[in-house]
């Protein structure tokens, strides 16, 4: 064994930090200004006119959902809208295929393989860099959605009591509320303004975000809608059950914490150990490589780490 394998991996990372740093340069500033103000009232307080800032964000959302069917790409502009990536579909295939042709070059530079070789695993890299960076985006989109819904919820409640209808609620979330909520839901109460059901964009929010929180929430608007009832009674129900699921799943994260990190050490470090062995000593196993069993019992080694990770996975993968 050389020093490919180790090899493949950094060239991996390097350029998945390339592609990162090409959107934060891209894109940095604006991801920036968002920690103060969403993205919609960016666009307003530009002078931007409501109607053709809801056309562009709404464009913006739903430009990756007619590339949805396109074979293998799929789950990328699957991701790439969880993410509310503003790279359209074309640029993140060419931004694909640019770490495609960087990781063929760096893998012709540092690597000694073959180029039947390299070839292929170039255009493995690429696909596995925009996939793992895309759904990264993603979960922590998702999450941060996740911990800003309770709030958002308590301020509609708030807003209720007071008088206000349930339109009026959404505008208030949309204004003080930051990314990603403020301008999700300040296109719910744009699209209420120019006609739409409230419902009917609550539940294309959480078909889009795929939030079972969300979920709850979009249900609950439309049941009250259909058979009427105390609106702020029942959101403040769903606002403290929401909250509740929220603390739940944290302590359950901070209790798993120890074994999920054990889990990952002990799939980890026999790779590790029989890398760091082949450096130190290549010659190690030349006793024992002619051996019969030798390639069984490889294999299942390698069977058993794999085994590994699924059990490890199962165990601390709790279902609430």
């Amino acid at each position: 064994m050389s020093l490919e394998p180790l090899v493949f991996a950094f060239v991996f990372i390097g350029v998945l930090l390339m592609v990162e740093g090409l959107y934060l340069l891209a894109f940095g500033k604006s991801v920036r200004q968002a920690k103060k103000v969403n993205r919609r009232l960016q666009l307003l307080e530009q002078g931007g006119d409501p109607e053709e800032v809801l056309t562009q964000l709404r464009k913006e959302r739903e430009q990756h959902e007619g590339a949805a069917s396109v074979p293998l790409l799929a789950p990328l502009f699957d991701y790439a809208a969880k993410a509310n990536i503003a790279w359209s579909p074309a640029m993140i295939t060419l931004i694909m295929l640019a770490a495609m042709g960087l990781s063929y070059l760096a893998l012709s530079w540092f690597s000694s393989a073959a180029q039947a070789v390299r070839i292929p695993v170039a255009v493995m890299m690429g696909y596995f860099i925009m996939f793992v960076w895309l759904r990264n985006r993603a979960k922590k989109r998702i999450a941060l959605f996740e911990e800003q819904l309770p709030d958002a919820v308590e301020l509609m409640v708030r807003s209720l009591r007071i008088g206000h209808p349930f339109s009026a609620a959404i505008s208030i979330v949309a204004q003080e509320m930051p990314d990603p909520i403020g301008t999700e839901f300040g296109i719910i109460a744009d699209e209420a303004t120019y006609g739409m059901d409230v419902t009917e964009s609550l539940d294309r929010l959480a078909q889009r975000v795929e939030l079972q929180d969300l979920r709850f929430l979009a249900v609950a608007v439309m049941i009250q809608s259909q058979s009427g009832g105390n609106l702020a009674e029942i959101l403040e129900g769903l606002s403290n059950v929401i909250r509740a699921r929220f603390k739940l799943f944290r302590k359950i994260k901070a209790i798993t914490a120890e074994a999920r990190w054990s889990g990952w050490f002990l799939s980890v470090f026999p790779v590790l150990a029989l890398i760091v062995v082949q450096l130190v000593k290549p010659d190690y196993y030349d006793g024992v490589v002619d051996h019969p069993l030798f390639v069984p019992a490889t294999i299942a080694v390698a069977v058993m780490l794999v085994l590994n990770v699924i059990f490890m996975r199962m165990m601390v993968n709790i279902k609430v």
